[in-house]
């Protein structure tokens, strides 16, 4: 229970600051705030929960074998609801403040979300799991900067959600219509399965 716990609070707080930073505008530097709470979110679960949170990732790592299967279904659900209560909490520290679903050209976001996905779970295979930087001190900044890269480089496209707990979210909030999330659901799962395929392609030996 305490991994799924964990995984609610993560999730919790990085559709969290993303709402309360994206509704009624944080400008140029909402990114850099969602990135900063995944980071520091990932310190604090890493141990404990693996600091998932994010379905996408999930899979990618069920499908690199470090996590059991009996432990998937309750990761998702987890974020799911974190995600969820997060959206809540924004609508009401947000009320009234007037929000326009995002407008998504299907194609071009179908791809940027897939390819930043890709780079999410790839960067957290090679950083947070892989034998050759077991233990290392910098696999939360690196999550949350390719996070970061990934809203300054896209948002503007997809809106930068490389994760299905987070479209989730946003659907709560207005900011992406509910007919829109089949996209965030299909690129980002497929990026995270790849990404896992390539891990194991460059990593042949790290089982």
């Amino acid at each position: 229970m305490n991994k799924y716990i964990t995984e609610l609070i993560g999730t919790f707080f990085l559709v969290f600051t993303i709402g309360c930073t994206v509704v009624g505008g944080a400008g140029t530097t909402a990114p850099l705030a969602i990135g900063a709470a995944l980071m520091v979110m990932v310190f604090a679960g890493g141990h404990i929960s693996g600091a998932h949170y994010n379905p996408a990732v999930t899979l990618g790592i069920w499908m690199r074998g470090k996590i059991e299967t009996k432990y998937v279904a309750g990761y998702v659900i987890s974020q799911i609801v974190g995600a969820v209560l997060a959206a809540l909490a924004v609508e009401y520290l947000k009320a009234g403040v007037q929000v326009v679903p995002m407008n998504l050209p299907v194609l071009p976001a179908l791809l940027a979300e897939f390819l930043f996905t890709f780079a999410l779970v790839f960067v957290v295979l090679n950083t947070a799991t892989a034998k050759g930087t077991a233990g290392n001190s910098f696999y939360g900044l690196a999550i949350g900067f390719t996070v970061m890269a990934g809203a300054y480089a896209v948002g503007g496209i997809s809106g930068g959600v490389f994760n299905p707990a987070v479209a989730v979210g946003i659907s709560i909030m207005g900011l992406s219509a509910w007919s829109s999330i089949w996209i965030y659901l299909l690129a980002n799962f497929a990026g995270g399965a790849v990404a896992a395929v390539a891990f194991k392609a460059v990593n042949p030996g790290d089982n």
